[in-house]
C-alpha cells in the first residue's frame, strides 16, 4: 500500500504552530503562512498555552514572538526544545535588542526575525528553519556566531564528563567544521556536493554521537576544539 516516493515525501506541507499574543498580529501571519502552503496546525497567546498546544500537535516550526503572559518566550522554547529536539523555532519579534537574540538562542531557537519582515521573508525563513537553517534578520547573523566563539572560551562542564571522546567519521567531521564556520546546511551540500538531506543526516548522526541537542551545542563543541580554524 506504499506509494512513498522522494518527491511525495518532499511535498508534505510543513506543520506550522504561530504564537503570538496579540490576536490581529497572530491570525495575520498564521493566514499569510497558510496562504504560502504551510500547514497552521495551531496558535496561541500566551507561554503556558503555547507550551500544551505545542506537545499535542507537534508542528515542525513554531513561530515565537517572545514578549507572552504567563511564560516569556525563552521559557516556552526552552521546554519545548528540550523535551521535543525535533523541532525548530523560528523567533518573530519586535525587538532586536542583542540580549534577547542571544538570549533566544541559547534557549534553542534556530533563528530569529525581525517583526518588520515582509510576508516573503517571513516564508522563506519558515522554509529555512524547518530544514534546520539558520535564519537571522541581516546584521544578527554575526552577533551569533560572535556569542558562539564566546560560549566555546567559557568552561564545558559536561566535556569532562565524558570518558572518552566519541569517534565521528571524516565526513561527519568535516560537515561539523563547517556548520562551525557558520554555513547553512544548503551551502555545505553544495560544497561537497552532496544532498541537503544528506547533511541533514550527517548532522542528526553527530548530535547524536555527542549527546547534543541543537545547532548551538553542536557548534560550540567545534569551535571548542579548534574546528572552525581549520
Amino acid at each position: 500500500m506504499s506509494t512513498e516516493n522522494t518527491g511525495v515525501a518532499q511535498e508534505r506541507a510543513i506543520r506550522v504552530m504561530v504564537v503570538d499574543d496579540h490576536p490581529m498580529w497572530r491570525d495575520a501571519v498564521a493566514r499569510d503562512l497558510s496562504e504560502s502552503g504551510f500547514e497552521v496546525v495551531a496558535t496561541a497567546g500566551d507561554g503556558p498555552q503555547a507550551v500544551r498546544r505545542a506537545k499535542a500537535v507537534t508542528p515542525d516550526v513554531l513561530v515565537l514572538d517572545l514578549n507572552l503572559p504567563g511564560m516569556p518566550g525563552v521559557q516556552v522554547c526552552k521546554e519545548l526544545v528540550g523535551s521535543h529536539p525535533g523541532l525548530r523555532v523560528l523567533v518573530l519579534s519586535a525587538s532586536g535588542e542583542h540580549a534577547d537574540v542571544l538570549e533566544a538562542v541559547k534557549s534553542g531557537a534556530t533563528g530569529y526575525l525581525l517583526k518588520s519582515a515582509s510576508t516573503q521573508e517571513l516564508t522563506e525563513a519558515v522554509r529555512s528553519t524547518a530544514v534546520g537553517d539558520p535564519v537571522f534578520t541581516p546584521g544578527l547573523a554575526g552577533l551569533v556566531l560572535g556569542e558562539y566563539r564566546r560560549l566555546a572560551s567559557d568552561p564545558a562542564p559536561a566535556a569532562s564528563d565524558e570518558p572518552k571522546a566519541p569517534q565521528l567519521t571524516e565526513r561527519e567531521t568535516e560537515v561539523l567544521r563547517l556548520v562551525a564556520k557558520g554555513l547553512s546546511y544548503k551551502q555545505i551540500a553544495e560544497r561537497l556536493v552532496i544532498s541537503h538531506r544528506t547533511v541533514q543526516n550527517h548532522v542528526q548522526n553527530t548530535l547524536g554521537k555527542l549527546q547534543l541537542h541543537n545547532r548551538v551545542e553542536l557548534v560550540r563543541y567545534a569551535i571548542e576544539r579548534g574546528l572552525d580554524d581549520v
